[in-house]
């Protein structure tokens, strides 16, 4: 009786203990994931100071964000990401309330509260003609107590209310050769000058009446000599242009309806001037700046329209726009580039001698250039002026200046990611100046004894002190080495700027950052290009005293025959090892799977031309690369003319110089599709580094079916050429879709299916033997999603499951590229509720854990899909042995769970990409996804059934142990003491 009363308080006592989790509980999001905003490199910024209120400033961006920061400390109050298509032309703030953005190419005019961010109206502008688009916010000019905006766009002169948004006036300028460069409004005149060339040698002139939009005078003048560029204005009534050689410079002035030009030679004002130059636009009132070979000029324009050179200068020169301090009285910034310093100055307009402010500030030379500068300025308790300078960098972060300090940055640059790679973290090992990364048997017991003891609230201070001691310690999160599950990485991401970053994957912190020399803008290369990221080197046992490095890709310009640049960076210190200005272009990169004795990764790089490359240059590697030569084997899809070639390599070229690592490529065959009926707009490959753990499928019926494994499967996506355009543009009669999968050693179309009324836009991903891809059906009008399996038929005689298990099969028995594949597919569609902007497929590091399918919807999150819905075998009514195989019952759409979002509450705006890299641990995948923000996350397909979570409660553990060791010491001697009494009877 006392032992039964014992196990049933013990039972009681640890079932009232457990504390199991169903489900992801709030404070338990940020664990294993971050996410982190971002803006893009700023375009135009407007400051908010006003005494009342926070100080902000408004900016947009090359992403099309439209955001409202804190001056103090650079945090986002507010921000909308407007779309890719909706590229904002222009913001300024109105009424003090309100901020005006123009996008769209000026066919959109909206306003948002500046407090919160939130849309007040938007109003639609059309107009007869595409045409530049201009902003303009006057000040103190009303229509009936209503204030107004001006906007020129689609070769129309709009008057809108700040209020509603409502057009109160509009006029057209239908000249079909009439540009418009600028629309001026002299302050305090109710007047609006809109000037622009026609022909590109006459310059024409409109006088309005900025309060019912009425023309009061139109003039144009002819000059032989044309026009070139943009006008900077200089006056109310007067601007500066370039003529069509660049060398001389035209003071245009038009006061009293009258125009007239002035010429000026450059070379009147600059001696040693040579060369086209350019203007750099300015709303500095009488002052301009050139540009010319490097060399930045600064002029002054006298009121007798007279051009004085104030400033000529070697260094890099960024000039802001003008600043209205007093009545009458304008500031403007200069910054210039000396060393590792940057000066800014700022002056004001009428007096060039004299500065206001003079300071210099340290920068990081890996921020590159000084691109755009904006300055505001605030009144100090003496009554003096000050100024603060908002800089936007070459590698698109955003820096406020203070004081000759950096109050704070922010690296927007990560808005802007082109290609992602990962790297391992250094191993512990001497030499490493890092935290240690796994516990000795003895520590681990002791840590555990004193959480034992503070759960059991026996633990003394010191016991607490040092729980709180080990707690801290144990912080492996950001750690800089390797962890046994593989969880902690370096990302390793290349923006458009040229700059490479690598982030921590356990917070997301920059371990480091490098602008890289080879894409930075030169004499040699004017429009450098990041193009890709490939692991280079990635040293294994014998080669670990290397570090590991990464390959970056880039070339000078954006046509197809432009010479390509490489860089080699250290992943683990961020420094550029070496860099090659290459001669040859570079059309395509092929990885190929060999290695040296260092580890160095093979390359193939592929020119216009249609010649290969070798890297590394070495011996050894072009010993490995004839021993692989006639394995080799590529495509190239030339998606304007719908074609898809195969290529392989015919031997060294015999051209003039020899070259040991060029060679020449020969054809070996080429799919054309009818460009009058298919046009090409997808095409996906498996992962080269995708593990596959088994090519055998056991199904229902215990038979067993071969995936078709092939790393030269290729899915090619091709739609009607009417159907090419946007969704609803076509009739469901006029548009299909195709999907292909094309051998590319063979060229052979291994399987064709017609979607027949449905388009595009395809996204699609390929794994194992299956693809999956999402279009559009515009019978059903609604998304579809299609999945289609590939099996081999030549393996099937090893149906039996006994056959496999006893070896009695054909698995190794050769095969041939010269016979057709014997192979059969399995294909189901599904409607599905979203729009998809990217689809990637978890993987793990021996390809045993179930897929998962990560879809990046419309909305900016990622969907976590198991790929069981997507799985063609599914029927109404599985039979008995298909539900336990684990088919689903066939549905028409598929399920959208909200708790299934990778992303939970948070959006990823401007998605554009999701990477999934294998961690050690083989339930666990890291999902990094990218856009204008940043996500990652850790995600277990089949729940983590290979290790403990990180709450698991090792006090209880321990505490059943003790309980239960003790209760069979307790019942072992009531048991024995039982039957000694029983003998005795």
């Amino acid at each position: 009786m006392a032992i039964r009363s014992f196990l049933i308080l013990f039972i009681l006592f640890f079932f009232s203990s457990l504390n199991p989790i169903l489900s992801l509980y709030e404070d338990q999001v940020g664990l294993v994931d971050w996410h982190q905003q971002y803006l893009g490199k700023v375009k135009q910024a407007v400051f908010h100071t006003h005494k009342t209120g926070r100080k902000r400033v408004v900016v947009s961006t090359e992403e099309n964000v439209v955001a409202s920061l804190d001056l103090r400390q650079g945090e986002i109050f507010w921000r909308h990401v407007l779309g890719s298509n909706d590229v904002i032309d222009g913001i300024d703030i109105a009424l003090g309330k309100y901020v005006i953005t123009l996008s769209s190419g000026g066919s959109i005019l909206r306003a948002w509260n500046l407090p919160d961010g939130q849309m007040m109206w938007e109003s639609s502008l059309r107009g007869p003609k595409h045409s530049k688009s201009l902003l303009l916010v006057p000040t103190n000019l009303k229509i009936e107590k209503d204030n107004i905006v001006i906007i020129f766009s689609n070769g129309r002169l709009n008057a809108v209310s700040c209020i509603d948004g409502e057009v109160l006036w509009e006029k057209d300028f239908e000249g079909e050769s009439l540009e418009v460069q600028q629309v001026i409004q002299p302050p305090g005149s109710n007047l609006i000058y809109v000037v622009g060339f026609s022909s590109s040698s006459l310059f024409e002139m409109y006088q309005i009446n900025a309060l019912n939009g009425e023309l009061l005078q139109h003039e144009s003048a002819a000059f032989s000599g044309g026009f070139l560029g943009e006008v900077s204005p200089v006056f109310s009534e007067t601007v500066v242009a370039l003529d069509s050689t660049g060398l001389i410079l035209l003071t245009i002035s038009f006061q009293n309806g009258k125009i007239s030009f002035q010429q000026t030679p450059i070379s009147n004002l600059v001696k040693d001037s040579f060369g086209p130059a350019k203007i750099i636009p300015s709303s500095v009132t009488g002052i301009f700046a050139i540009k010319m070979n490097g060399v930045t000029i600064v002029i002054r324009v006298t009121d007798e329209n007279k051009l004085e050179v104030v400033e000529k200068t070697n260094h890099q020169t960024s000039i802001s726009d003008a600043l209205s301090i007093s009545e009458g009285q304008q500031a403007f910034a200069l910054v210039q580039h000396a060393g590792d310093e940057i000066h800014l100055r700022v002056k004001l307009a009428h007096n060039w001698d004299d500065n206001l402010l003079k300071e210099s500030v340290k920068m990081d030379q890996n921020r590159g250039l000084v691109h755009n500068i904006y300055i505001n300025n605030y009144i100090r308790t003496d009554k003096s002026y000050r100024f603060r300078a908002l800089i936007v960098m070459e590698d698109h972060s955003l820096l406020l200046l203070q004081q000759g300090e950096i109050v704070w940055s922010r690296e927007d640059g990560l808005a802007s990611i082109i290609d992602v790679t990962t790297s391992e973290l250094p191993v512990e090992r001497d030499g490493v100046s890092v935290a240690k990364v796994e516990h000795n048997l003895f520590e681990w017991l002791k840590g555990h004894v004193l959480k034992l003891k503070g759960t059991l609230m026996l633990a003394s201070p010191q016991d607490i002190a040092a729980i709180q001691s080990m707690r801290l310690k144990n912080s492996e999160k950001s750690k800089m080495t390797r962890d046994h599950n593989g969880f902690r990485k370096l990302l390793i991401v290349l923006t458009r700027a040229g700059k490479l970053f690598a982030l921590h994957t356990g917070d997301g912190h920059i371990v480091w950052s490098h602008l890289l020399q080879s894409l930075q803008k030169s004499k040699v290369c004017q429009h450098p290009i990041g193009l890709n990221l490939y692991k280079w080197q990635v040293p294994h046992h014998h080669a670990m005293d290397e570090n590991p490095s990464v390959l970056v890709i880039g070339k000078c310009g954006p046509s197809s025959d432009a010479p390509g640049a490489l860089s080699f960076v250290d992943t683990y210190t961020g420094k550029e090892l070496s860099s090659l200005s290459l001669v040859h272009s570079i059309a395509q990169v092929i990885p190929l799977p060999y290695t040296d004795s260092t580890e160095q990764r093979l390359h193939l790089l592929i020119d216009a031309d249609k010649h290969a490359h070798l890297y590394p240059k070495t011996p050894e590697a072009i010993s490995i690369f004839e021993h692989e030569f006639s394995n080799i084997y590529w495509y190239s899809v030339e998606d304007d003319n719908g074609i898809i070639k195969g290529h392989a390599l015919r031997g060294r070229c015999t051209g003039e110089v020899a070259d040991e690592v060029r060679f020449d490529t020969r054809e070996l065959w080429s799919i054309v599709f009818p460009s009058e009926s298919e046009k090409i707009i997808a095409t996906v490959t498996r992962k080269l580094n995708e593990v596959v753990h088994t090519r055998a499928k056991v199904i229902a019926d215990q038979e067993v079916m071969y995936k078709y494994i092939s790393r030269n499967l290729l899915f090619v996506a091709t739609v009607a050429l009417k159907g090419s355009g946007e969704i609803g543009s076509v009739t469901p009669e006029e548009s299909w879709l195709v999907a292909y999968l094309i051998d590319t050693v063979t060229g052979r179309i291994l399987h064709r299916v017609t979607h027949h009324g449905s388009q595009g836009p395809v996204h699609a991903v390929f794994s194992e033997n299956w693809v999956v891809y999402h279009y559009f059906n515009l019978r059903a009008h609604r998304y579809e999603m299609s999945v289609i399996e590939i099996y081999d038929q030549s393996r099937a005689d090893n149906k039996d499951v006994w056959k496999l298990v006893l070896g009695k099969h054909n698995l190794t028995l050769p095969i041939s590229l010269y016979s057709r594949p014997d192979v059969i597919t399995k294909s189901q569609s599904y409607f599905f509720t979203h729009s998809v902007k990217a689809i990637a497929v978890t993987s793990t590091t021996k390809g045993i854990t179930s897929k998962q399918l990560l879809i990046g919807t419309i909305g900016d999150q990622v969907l976590a899909l198991d790929k069981r819905f997507l799985d063609p075998r599914r029927t109404v009514n599985p039979t008995q042995a298909e539900k336990e195989e684990g088919i689903i019952p066939l549905t028409d759409s598929l399920p959208i769970i909200p708790q299934s979002y990778v992303t939970h509450a948070l959006r990823v705006e401007g998605l554009r990409g999701i990477i999934t890299v294998p961690a050690k641990l083989e339930s666990t995948t890291l999902v990094f996804a990218h856009g204008v923000d940043l996500f990652f996350t850790q995600l277990a397909p089949s729940r983590t059934y290979d290790s403990l979570t990180d709450d698991f409660n090792y006090a209880l553990l321990l505490i059943t142990i003790v309980a239960l060791v003790a209760a069979i010491f307790v019942t072992w001697t009531l048991s024995e003491r039982k039957e000694l009494q029983e003998n005795w009877r």
